[in-house]
C-alpha cells in the first residue's frame, strides 16, 4: 500500500518540477540566466519520463536501487586505507540527504511509529538498510534516477526546494495512511516505547542518568534509525546533519552547504518537543493512555482555589505587581517572590493531582514558566504577568497533551509572540504599552477559565491585531507606514492600469509615442489621482476620459469636420495633460517636452491617410476606462519603482530616517519568499545591510504583503520590498534575534533539569 500510493504521486511531482521550470524560463531576466533557463526546460522535457520510469521501476523493486552512472560502488576497506571518491557521487548523496532532512522533518513522528510497528510484525531490531519505508532510502533512489535518465544536477538544484516541499507534504500523508491501515488490523494501536530502549551492554546496568552520559553509545527511546543513518551520511560528506545534545537534537552547519535557518529553527523545535515526548512515555506509565479531557476533581479545586485568589486580590499578594518603570536595582527581590510563591504552588498542586500523568504535567508547566521568569531580558513587571498565565496554561496541557508536541497550539503562540515582543520592546513600543495590553490579555484568559483553547486563540487573534495597530498607528514608524502603503498603492494601480491600456490600446491603430505617454506617464497619472480622489471622482473621470480623447485625436483625421473638432478641443486638452502632469511633480520644462511630442503627433494625424479609429470604439474604452477598478486582480505585480527620494518627498523629513532596499539583488527561492511571508510584526532580527548591523524589529506589512517596514533603535527605518527581503533571508542578512521562540527555550531548560534529575517528574 504505501509503495502504491508513493507510485501513484510521481505524475504529480513531474508535472511540478516542469511547471517550476517553464516559470523559470518565462521570468524577466538576463540572457544568460533565460538561456540556462531554457536549457534545464528543455532537458527535463527530453528526459523526465524516464526519470519518473526509472524511480517507480526501483520503489516498485524489492532490491537494492543500482548505483547512479556517477556513483562508483564503495568497496569495504580497512580503516587505514584511503579511497577516492567522484565528486558527482559526493554531491549525490548531499542532494538525497537534503531531501531526505526535509522528509523527516515534516514526518518524523509518523515515521517513527511506523517503523516501531514495522519491527513488531517482522520481528527485527530494525528496518533493513535499503527498506523503501526508510526517507533515505526514497531520497536516495530519487536522486539516482535522475543521474540515470542523464538530467543534470544543475537542473535538480533549480527546482530542488519544489521537489523538497512537494514530497514532504505528499510523503506525510503516506506515512498517516499506513499506520492508520496497520492500527486498523490491530497492530500496536498504542505504542509503548520504554521496553525499546536500547543500551550497551556497559551501560545495562547503570542508573538511567548514567546511561545517558555513556558517550552517545544508546540510542534515545524510539528514536528514528534513519535518523542516525542520515546523521552519519550527513557527517561523511559535510553536509547539514543533525547532532544530540542531552537528549535533544539540533542541526548543525558542518559545511558549506548548512540548511537554512527557517529549516534549522523547525527542526530545532521539533527535536526539543520530540525529546519530551520520549521523557514523558518513558519516565510516566499513564501519560501515553486516553485520559480525561479535564483534571481530576481535587486537582480543579486546587486550580480553581489559587486562580481566584489571584483575582481577588487587587494588591497581588502572591504575585505581587511590579510597575513597568521600575528602578531596575529592586528588581530581584519581587521577581524571587514570584519565584517561589510559583515552587510552593507546584508542591499544592502535585499534592492535589490524582495520576501521575496530572504530576509530570504539573511539574513540566511549572518549570517552564520559572524558565520564563529567569529570563532577565523580559523587564520584571511583564515577566510577572507571564507567570500568571500559568494556572490557565496548566488546565489546557492536563486536558491536551498536543499542548507539549505541537508549535501550533494557541497557548503556545500566544506566549511566544508577546515574548518575542518582550525581548527589547523599548525600541518601537512603549513599556506600558505593551504592558498594559499584555494585563490585559492575562486578564482575559482568567475570566474564561474553562474555555480552554478556545481563548487562547481569542486573545492571540486580539493581540495580533494590537501589534499592527499600534506600529501603523502609534509607534514612531507610523508616518512611515501610512505614506508607504499609498506608495504601494499607488505604484500597485499603476501597473495594473498599464496592463489594461496596454489589453485596450492592442487592436486599435495607435501611434508609439501615444502609447509610451499613457503607458509611463498617463497610468501613474490616473493612479494618483485614484489613490487621492477615489476613482469615481470628478477629476479622476476627467483624467481617465482625457485618455480616451487623446488615442482618438492621435488618430487619422481625413475628415475636416473631424479636424475641427480636434482643433477646437485641443487647447482644453492639452491643459488637462498639463494639469495631470504636474501632479506627478513633472517640472514645465519635463511638462513642455512630452506635450511637443503630443502635438506633433496630432499635427501628424492630420496628413495620415491610415485607418481611423471609430468614435463608438473611442466611447467604449472612456467607458471601460471609467470603471476600470472592476477589471483590475489581486495578483502579485512583482516589484514596485520605489525610492528613497519619493519617500522622503512625501513625508518632508530627513532621508537618513528611511533608507528604501527595492529592486535588484539575487532571486529567491519560492520557500524564501513563504517565509518572508511568515514572518510577525513584533519579532526581533539583525539585519546586515551595507556591511553594517542593524538591530531591527519587524513592525509592518503593507495590504498586498509588497513592502515591509523594520524599525531599528536609533530611529532609522528600513522599507523592504517583497522579493529583497526573501533574498536576505536566503542569504543570511536578515537573521532572527531569538533562533528559538519562547516557550521552546523554556521547554529545552525543563528538560536539562529533567534530565539531571527524572525523579522529580513524579515527585
Amino acid at each position: 500500500m504505501f509503495t502504491e500510493r508513493a507510485l501513484r504521486l510521481l505524475p504529480s511531482l513531474a508535472k511540478a518540477v516542469g511547471d517550476s521550470l517553464s516559470a523559470l524560463a518565462a521570468q524577466p531576466g538576463n540572457a544568460r540566466e533565460l538561456q540556462t533557463y531554457r536549457d534545464a526546460l528543455l532537458a527535463y522535457h527530453k528526459h523526465s519520463t524516464a526519470w519518473i520510469e526509472g524511480v517507480a521501476r526501483v520503489w516498485a523493486s524489492k532490491a537494492p536501487a543500482p548505483s547512479a552512472p556517477t556513483q562508483a560502488p564503495v568497496p569495504n576497506v580497512e580503516p587505514d586505507e584511503l579511497q577516492l571518491v567522484e565528486n558527482d557521487a559526493v554531491e549525490s548523496r548531499i542532494l538525497a540527504s537534503r531531501l531526505a532532512l526535509r522528509l523527516l522533518d515534516f514526518a518524523s513522528w509518523e515515521l517513527n511509529d511506523l517503523r516501531l510497528r514495522i519491527q513488531s510484525l517482522e520481528a527485527a531490531s530494525e528496518l533493513h538498510k535499503q527498506d523503501i519505508f526508510r526517507p533515505e532510502v526514497l531520497a536516495q533512489r530519487l536522486v539516482d534516477e535522475w543521474a540515470h535518465a542523464m538530467l543534470p544536477q544543475s537542473v535538480w538544484l533549480l527546482v530542488q526546494e519544489v521537489i523538497q516541499l512537494f514530497m514532504a507534504q505528499q510523503v506525510l500523508e503516506i506515512y498517516h495512511a499506513t499506520n492508520e491501515f496497520l492500527i486498523g488490523k490491530g497492530v500496536m494501536a498504542e505504542i509503548d516505547l520504554r521496553p525499546l530502549v536500547r543500551r550497551t551492554p556497559s551501560s545495562a546496568t547503570a542508573a538511567p542518568t548514567a546511561s545517558k552520559a555513556a558517550a552517545g553509545s544508546s540510542s534515545s527511546a524510539g528514536a528514528s534509525s534513519a535518523e542516525n543513518d542520515y546523521v552519519t551520511s550527513g557527517m561523511l560528506h559535510g553536509d547539514t546533519v543533525m547532532s544530540r545534545d542531552s537528549g535533544s537534537r539540533a542541526l548543525t552547519s558542518t559545511g558549506p552547504m548548512a540548511a537554512t535557518a527557517m529549516a534549522r529553527m523547525r527542526v530545532q523545535a521539533h527535536a526539543v518537543m520530540g525529546h519530551l515526548k520520549q521523557l514523558l512515555s518513558r519516565q510516566v506509565v499513564d501519560f501515553d493512555s486516553v485520559r480525561p479531557t479535564e483534571a481530576s476533581p481535587q486537582l480543579a479545586r486546587a486550580m480553581n482555589s489559587m486562580q481566584r485568589a489571584d483575582q481577588l486580590s487587587s494588591a497581588m499578594t502572591l504575585l505581587p505587581e511590579i510597575p513597568g518603570n521600575v528602578n531596575p536595582a529592586g528588581v530581584d527581590a519581587p521577581v524571587d517572590r514570584v519565584m517561589n510563591a510559583l515552587r510552593q504552588r507546584t508542591t499544592s498542586l502535585k499534592q492535589a493531582a490524582s495520576t501521575s500523568a496530572e504530576k509530570a504535567t504539573i511539574e513540566i508547566v511549572a518549570l517552564m514558566f520559572q524558565s520564563i521568569l529567569a529570563e532577565d531580558r523580559i523587564p520584571p513587571g511583564i515577566r510577572v504577568w507571564f507567570a500568571r498565565l500559568q494556572m490557565p496554561v496548566l488546565r489546557v496541557a492536563i486536558a491536551e497533551p498536543e499542548f507539549f508536541s505541537s508549535m501550533q497550539h494557541p497557548a503556545r503562540q500566544l506566549i511566544d509572540r508577546m515574548g518575542s515582543c518582550a525581548l527589547g520592546f523599548n525600541v518601537t513600543v512603549a513599556g506600558s504599552v505593551l504592558e498594559t495590553e499584555i494585563k490585559r490579555v492575562v486578564q482575559v484568559i482568567e475570566q474564561y477559565p474553562e474555555t480552554g483553547r478556545r481563548v487562547f486563540q481569542l486573545v492571540y487573534d486580539e493581540f495580533d491585531k494590537f501589534l499592527s495597530r499600534f506600529f501603523s498607528e502609534q509607534g514612531n514608524a507610523a508616518r512611515f507606514v501610512s505614506v508607504a502603503q499609498q506608495i504601494e498603492q499607488k505604484e500597485t494601480m499603476a501597473i495594473q492600469y498599464t496592463i489594461e491600456m496596454r489589453k485596450m490600446l492592442n487592436d486599435m491603430p495607435v501611434r508609439d509615442a501615444i502609447r509610451e505617454f499613457l503607458f509611463k506617464v498617463w497610468a501613474e497619472v490616473l493612479a494618483l489621482a485614484a489613490m487621492k480622489n477615489g476613482p469615481q471622482h470628478t477629476q479622476t473621470l476627467l483624467l481617465k476620459r482625457a485618455a480616451a480623447d487623446l488615442v482618438w485625436a492621435a488618430s487619422a483625421k481625413p475628415n475636416r469636420d473631424d479636424r475641427t473638432r480636434v482643433i477646437a478641443a485641443l487647447p482644453r486638452q492639452l491643459q488637462i495633460l498639463r494639469q495631470g502632469m504636474a501632479t506627478l511633480g513633472l517640472d514645465a520644462p519635463a511638462q513642455d517636452a512630452n506635450l511637443k511630442i503630443i502635438s506633433d503627433t496630432l499635427a501628424d494625424a492630420f496628413l495620415s491617410k491610415t485607418d481611423t479609429i471609430p468614435m463608438e470604439q473611442v466611447d467604449a474604452m472612456a467607458k471601460r476606462l471609467s470603471n476600470l477598478e472592476d477589471y483590475l486582480s489581486d495578483e502579485d505585480v512583482g516589484d514596485l519603482p520605489l525610492d528613497t527620494a519619493s519617500l522622503v518627498m512625501m513625508i518632508g523629513i530627513d532621508a537618513a530616517n528611511i533608507e528604501v532596499i527595492g529592486q535588484g539583488g539575487s532571486e529567491p527561492s519560492e520557500a524564501m519568499r513563504a517565509w518572508a511571508q511568515e514572518l510577525q510584526p513584533g519579532s526581533w532580527f539583525n539585519l546586515d545591510h551595507n556591511a553594517a548591523i542593524n538591530h531591527v524589529q519587524f513592525v509592518w506589512r503593507s495590504e498586498r504583503k509588497q513592502l515591509h517596514l523594520f524599525a531599528a533603535a536609533d530611529g532609522r527605518n528600513f522599507l523592504i520590498q517583497m522579493r529583497r527581503l526573501a533574498a536576505y533571508l536566503q542569504a543570511g542578512l536578515l537573521v532572527a534575534t531569538e533562533g528559538e521562540a519562547l516557550t521552546v527555550r523554556a521547554t529545552r531548560d525543563a528538560l536539562a533539569k529533567l534530565d539531571a534529575n527524572p525523579e522529580r517528574l513524579l515527585g
